[in-house]
């Protein structure tokens, strides 16, 4: 199937190497508006214009766009009979992702599939193989960490920019601890959040702290941050016979440190050598293959026109809609208590 690329940012070209790298996919073309970004790429046709690439020879668009513009090209793209890979998060707000979702309700079948890849890294896959397979009993509740530092350029970034982006860490980042919970445990209908932005006094926030609770009892916490300083990627999965840990995530960069799961099985003062430190599993990962595999999987529905089940559009709309309950909460004043 022949392909473009629209924006050729860092996800830009992490996606033209996947297509590059594929037997099923073609690369025609890639939109990209900065000069000095075009002059860089090689082995295929140039535009500043993503309607070049609607044109009946195209079969999928890419958007690795800024949260501002990816709806409407998505949009534009379905109405153009175009199958859409889009990155996450699905736009600045519930109102884009519900617009998108109209538009691939009228598409004629067209497949839309989001970026949520963390789905797919090993520790990931290893941990909800586990969980599935019934031998630490079920997920009681979820704590998760996920947070950078900022860094040269990051005060002038488009993701701190509100017009643009929408929101700040929470909707960047935090969305994929929102994905990754409702991965493990399905729906969460409570919502709980704070936000500050005292350290970069950017018109979003650099730190969330949300709260989610389901009917099934189960409830889970994260921090989204852009002040930690050390990249930090960790999530513990509190299970009724034992508990797994997700630290360390494969990046391209590489400072979130070596991906790692650890397994142990719940074992009281009688059976541990040591009170409090149940045995644990340590399984470590090298190989990042997470681009490949949503990128395998959304050409797989494709071509089989399957209707996407994983990362699909309505993952990036229930996800959105805890992101915005999260920033309304946030708004709320809070109770005093002294």
């Amino acid at each position: 199937m022949r392909c473009a690329i629209v924006g050729y940012g860092y996800m830009g070209e992490i996606r033209k190497k996947v297509i590059d790298e594929s037997s099923d996919l073609e690369l025609v073309g890639i939109c990209e508006t900065d000069a000095e970004k075009r002059s860089k790429i090689q082995g295929c046709e140039i535009a500043d214009r993503y309607e070049q690439f609607l044109r009946p020879d195209i079969d999928i668009i890419f958007v690795c766009l800024p949260n501002f513009f990816a709806p409407k090209v998505c949009i534009k793209s379905l109405n153009a009979g175009k199958h859409v890979f889009c990155e996450k998060p699905p736009g600045r707000n519930l109102e884009d992702i519900e617009a998108v979702c109209k538009a691939e309700e009228t598409s004629n079948g067209r497949k839309l599939m989001f970026g949520f890849n963390h789905r797919y890294h090993p520790a990931v896959l290893k941990a909800k193989i586990i969980i599935k397979s019934g031998r630490l009993g079920e997920i009681l509740g979820l704590r998760g960490v996920y947070g950078k530092s900022g860094g040269v350029g990051f005060p002038g970034s488009w993701r701190n920019n509100k017009e643009v982006s929408g929101g700040g860490i929470l909707l960047d980042q935090g969305i994929h601890m929102v994905d990754l919970f409702r991965y493990f445990c399905g729906e969460f209908e409570h919502v709980k959040c704070f936000v500050d932005n005292t350290c970069w006094n950017f018109e979003v926030e650099d730190n969330a702290y949300v709260v989610l609770g389901n009917q099934k009892g189960q409830h889970a916490l994260f921090h989204s941050s852009a002040t930690l300083w050390k990249h930090t990627f960790k999530i513990n999965i509190i299970m009724t016979e034992g508990y797994l840990v997700i630290e360390g995530l494969l990046s391209k960069s590489g400072s979130y440190g070596r991906e790692q799961l650890v397994v142990a099985k719940k074992q009281f003062e009688g059976e541990a050598l040591s009170v409090g430190n149940p045995a644990e599993e340590i399984m470590y990962f090298d190989r990042d293959l997470s681009w490949e595999m949503e990128v395998e999987e959304f050409v797989r529905c494709v071509v089989r026109d399957e209707p996407v089940q994983a990362s699909s559009s309505l993952d990036a709309l229930r996800a959105m809609k805890i992101i915005d309950a999260a920033y309304q909460d946030a708004r709320l004043p809070g109770v005093r208590v002294l």
